[in-house]
């Protein structure tokens, strides 16, 4: 899977409006493919990605039901409540590790670095979490689960400056790539399901495989 990060003249506007510059002119990658059986529920989720010199701007719209939230602090489980997941080596070279950055409906956040064939993730300070900008258009909590079709959008801007306290950067730019996969979940909800952008060669859910991420081409 390729996706091509458009650059930005300058920041998106506070708030996770899908719809609006400017976003609206950038093209979307939708979340097809499954781990697992496939699941009654399929949510329609969709990513769009874009970057200036300061930072990766990340925004997530899902379609979605049985939606729950009630991880409230960073570094919380997200992954059992209805979550999206941005997993990505800042270049084109795995070894140098990966960091999971996930988020609740609710903007709650878990991010760790993976280094290398080490084993386990380092837990990014929250220090350094509190410098990225998060977006939500559903509550915090949410308990219990919304049945009813919901949309909701997430969104945040990663600073670059940040990943280089952790590993070597590929500065954003013409030409440059990174690998990444998106991933969509919601263990502990009614309806669980494990969706990812490009697609994982594993029948039981595991989104931490970067041998199988796809590639981001900067423009």
């Amino acid at each position: 899977m390729l996706a091509v990060v458009t650059r930005l003249a300058s920041p998106p506007e506070a708030g996770a409006d899908w719809d609006k510059p400017p976003w609206r002119e950038i093209p979307a990658e939708p979340l097809r493919n499954h781990m697992g059986a496939k699941p009654d529920h399929f949510p329609g989720t969709a990513v769009k990605i874009a970057y200036d010199q300061r930072a990766v701007y990340v925004i997530f719209r899902v379609e979605d039901r049985y939606v729950r939230s009630v991880a409230a602090r960073h570094q919380d489980s997200v992954c059992k409540d209805s979550c999206v997941e941005f997993f990505f080596t800042p270049g084109s070279d795995l070894s140098t590790g990966y960091f999971n950055l996930e988020m609740n409906c609710g903007g709650t956040l878990l991010f760790h670095f993976h280094p290398g064939a080490a084993k386990g993730g380092i837990e990014i300070p929250g220090s350094d979490c509190d410098r990225i900008a998060k977006v939500h258009s559903l509550p915090r909590i949410i308990d219990p689960e919304i049945r009813e079709p919901v949309t909701w959008t997430v969104g945040y801007a990663l600073p670059i400056a940040l990943l280089s306290r952790y590993c070597p950067v590929s500065t954003p730019g013409p030409q440059v790539l990174w690998r990444a996969n998106f991933y969509k979940c919601a263990d502990n909800t009614s309806h669980p399901h494990w969706l990812t952008w490009s697609p994982v060669d594993c029948p039981k859910p595991n989104f931490h495989l970067p041998e199988s991420f796809g590639t981001l081409k900067f423009a």
